[in-house]
């Protein structure tokens, strides 16, 4: 097993992607047409900021709906992590695997579930 598929075993939750000639592994925050923010996983400097990121990351997976953005699911657990967040213009940046989070998606599906039709009745 290669160090790709092991980490898309382990950990489900990070996403791997290419900007230019460099290669992340980390959190996706949200990703649109313009913008693409990670949190990045190889900025991490200790064993102890390593293990809770990747701790975080299993609990916003496993106990959200995996549409909204691990920093407000874990708004205060999160805060450590914003100083790892890397910012990419997102028609360079090519998701190699893993899942991303699109807010004007969620958006977009929320406005379609929630659109009331009004029948005008004639007495």
């Amino acid at each position: 097993m290669n160090e790709h598929q092991k980490i898309r075993t382990e950990y489900p939750f990070l996403s791997y992607i290419t900007y230019g000639n460099n290669e992340y592994i980390g959190i996706i925050q949200n990703i649109d047409d313009t913008i693409a923010t990670i949190y990045d996983y190889g900025l991490l400097t200790t064993a102890e900021q390593k293990s809770k990121f990747l701790e975080l990351g299993e609990q916003w997976w496993f106990e959200s709906n995996r549409l909204v953005p691990i920093n407000i699911f874990l708004r205060t657990e999160w805060q450590p992590f914003k100083e790892v967040l890397k910012i990419f213009n997102a028609k360079d940046v090519q998701i190699k695997f893993g899942p991303h989070v699109n807010l004007k998606e969620l958006a977009a599906k929320r406005t379609k579930k929630k659109s009331i039709t009004l029948i005008k009745k004639m007495y």
